[in-house]
């Protein structure tokens, strides 16, 4: 601990008032505060006064004295002492909600009754260091009708299955899983939205469950690619579609910012904000072409914005620049593919923080992820040489942490004034809004206020210098104990789990410890 502030240190705070005693006293007696009372007494000797005279001056200096050493034991007995904690950073690994590297588990849906509790768990048993994983659900057995009544039950098994596994889900509805959607998927739009509906109900009974939604259902491995689908029209109808049989907290992504941009007939991005209960706001990327060439295997043009227009792929440069802002808003993930100087530790690095990466593949490709486990991150503070791989496993996503708190009595209202300085060194923001509690506990005592600033406007990634202040004013006339100790914690609203911060303090019962308060005046 540290930060020491005791009563003498509260006489400082406060010294414009009692500067402003000492000026009153000192101008009552034209004289030095400690000489008044012999000052008073030569003075009116001097004069001839009378005894009378003199006993009423002295006991109108010792009434003075007297109400001003009340008003100092009144301060004392209203004083705190603050001791306050100082945040380090760490580079510890944190397991949070909703980011990280993940695993590709496939079901291909059928009529047969499937016991998916059991074969979810035979699935998921080695899997236990990701908090997210990629659900692909294949109806390619329905692509002449709608999904049987059996075939529903099923999903919905497996929905509740995959409760039991302690992972957020990214959600990819497909029909091709060999590279030929034109084969295998429906050969009419209006049997895709169909199933849009059927699954409606689902999908929304397990929405806590669900991160994001990728794709629209349609294309080569689900990446509308290679589908007579993928135009303007077909796909603003489909997402328009999905985004209404999902809540309006689930995500939704397409494959390239090209097709975003068809979909929400936008040509850019705001600087400030995304209207989030508008398709705009919930649509983000993802990107399974990542850092393979320059086009990141076509995901990129050749031309620039200009000479391309709005709705058609921008050079590299153009699409970065316009992914930073994007998903400042909206998540980004997928995987890197193909060995080649664009995924090299410090270009990858880079890249993921401009774009935001939330989520990574850790199957594929090896090749990569191989190279970055075999290099060394040379940078200033707790990174420093640290291997690439892991470098890059704890900071996707967001990072958050204490950087600084400040603790202070306000006289004047009758306060604690609680200022808690927050930082995001992850590659991306916290897209889903936490809770933020601010709880102080004492005895028997314990309040509990939540903070209403946005933890979501720290980008991370290329802004990951940036501060947010947490703000409270906590009320002392009603903390009736000798100490407290005060603690934040942020809690994500879908699991109920805390969000570990990255800092050396290991967060406590009610969060992490900020500092202690203690009343000296106050009996035990």
């Amino acid at each position: 601990m540290s930060g020491v502030s005791a009563f003498p240190s509260f006489i400082r705070m406060n010294g414009t008032l009692l500067m402003k005693m000492k000026i009153l006293s000192a101008t009552i007696l034209n004289k030095s505060p400690t000489a008044r009372i012999t000052w008073h007494l030569d003075r009116k000797m001097e004069e001839g006064k009378g005894e009378s005279g003199l006993r009423t001056e002295i006991l109108m200096a010792a009434g003075l004295l007297c109400i001003f050493l009340l008003f100092l034991l009144f301060l004392y007995g209203k004083s705190v002492m603050i001791e306050k904690n100082v945040f380090t950073e760490s580079n510890r690994e944190l397991r949070n909600p909703n980011c990280g590297f993940y695993y590709i588990y496939r079901f291909m849906i059928q009529d047969e009754e499937t016991d998916y509790e059991k074969l979810v768990k035979e699935s998921y048993q080695n899997d236990t260091e990701t908090t997210i994983t990629l659900l692909q659900i294949n109806l390619q057995n329905y692509r002449n009708g709608e999904i049987s009544q059996r075939g529903l039950a099923n999903i919905e098994s497996l929905f509740c299955a995959m409760e039991n596994i302690d992972k957020r889900l990214i959600v990819r509805f497909l029909y091709d899983w060999d590279g030929i959607a034109s084969g295998q998927e429906p050969e009419r739009l209006d049997i895709i939205l169909l199933h849009i509906r059927q699954l409606e109900e689902i999908l929304y009974r397990h929405r806590k469950q669900i991160f994001v939604m990728q794709g629209l259902f349609i294309g080569n491995w689900g990446e509308i690619n290679g589908t007579p689908y993928a135009n303007s029209e077909d796909m603003r109808e489909l997402a328009i579609a999905l985004g209404q049989a999902t809540d309006s907290a689930v995500y939704l992504s397409v494959r390239m910012p090209a097709q975003w941009r068809m979909i929400t007939q936008m040509k850019g991005v705001p600087e400030k904000t995304l209207p989030t209960d508008m398709l705009s706001g919930r649509l983000g990327l993802f990107n399974d072409g990542m850092l393979g060439n320059e086009s990141d295997y076509g995901t990129y043009g050749v031309a620039s914005a200009e000479e391309a227009g709005a709705y058609s792929p921008w050079k590299r440069e153009e699409e970065l620049a316009f992914q930073e802002k994007l998903c400042r808003f909206v998540p980004n993930g997928g995987e890197v593919i193909v060995e080649n100087a664009y995924n090299d530790l410090e270009n990858a690095r880079k890249y993921l923080a401009l774009t935001h990466v939330t989520y990574l593949n850790r199957d594929y490709d090896q090749e990569v992820l191989n190279k970055w486990a075999g290099e060394l991150v040379r940078e200033e503070g707790c990174f420093d040489k640290m291997d690439g791989l892991t470098y890059i496993q704890r900071h996707l996503g967001y990072r958050l942490l204490i950087a600084d708190t400040d603790i202070s009595q306000n006289f004047w209202k009758g306060s604690l004034s609680v200022e808690v300085k927050m930082k995001n060194i992850g590659f991306a923001p916290i897209y889903r809004e936490p809770e933020i509690r601010l709880t102080i506990c004492g005895g028997e005592e314990r309040y509990t206020y939540l903070l209403h600033q946005s933890l979501k406007e720290l980008a991370g990634g290329t802004q990951s210098e940036e501060l947010l202040t947490l703000e409270e004013e906590i009320p002392l006339s009603g903390l009736s104990e000798k100490e407290y100790s005060l603690y934040l914690s942020i809690v994500d609203t879908d699991t109920g789990k805390h969000i570990l911060l990255a800092n050396e303090q290991e967060e406590e019962e009610e969060g992490y410890l900020l500092g202690k308060v203690c009343f000296p005046g106050r009996r035990e």
